[in-house]
């Protein structure tokens, strides 16, 4: 059985939360969450708390369903980083030029699954 959860324009580059994202892949649950909190990691306060909600959607889909998940048992499964819409910003420039910044977004899916 699988859980889903996923966190949608997030303003950090894909390339950032792709670090962080192959660190827990394949991790369990606890020790993903470990790993995380540990982390210097800018990104990853909002990956821990992605995988709280998976964690959180699997106890719900328990209650309403009854599959049977075993809440212990979880593992992450996958994690895939996709790059979302950037946000261009313009940057005053010496002699009264202007260059164009890009602000990077992310969307992030990750899904659990029973070991």
């Amino acid at each position: 059985m699988e859980v889903k959860a996923s966190l949608n324009n997030y303003r950090v580059s894909p390339f950032k939360a792709r670090l962080l994202a192959d660190q827990i892949r394949g991790k369990g649950v606890e020790e993903a969450l470990t790993l995380l909190t540990l982390s210097p990691k800018r990104f990853a306060s909002p990956l821990a708390k992605l995988v709280r909600s998976a964690v959180s959607n699997a106890e719900q889909k328990n209650e309403l369903q009854s599959s049977g998940i075993d809440i212990d048992n979880l593992v992450v499964a996958k994690v895939t980083v996709d790059e979302g819409p950037s946000m261009w910003r313009i940057r005053p420039r010496a002699q009264g030029r202007a260059s164009w910044i890009q602000n990077r977004t992310s969307h992030i899916t990750l899904v659990l699954s029973e070991d």
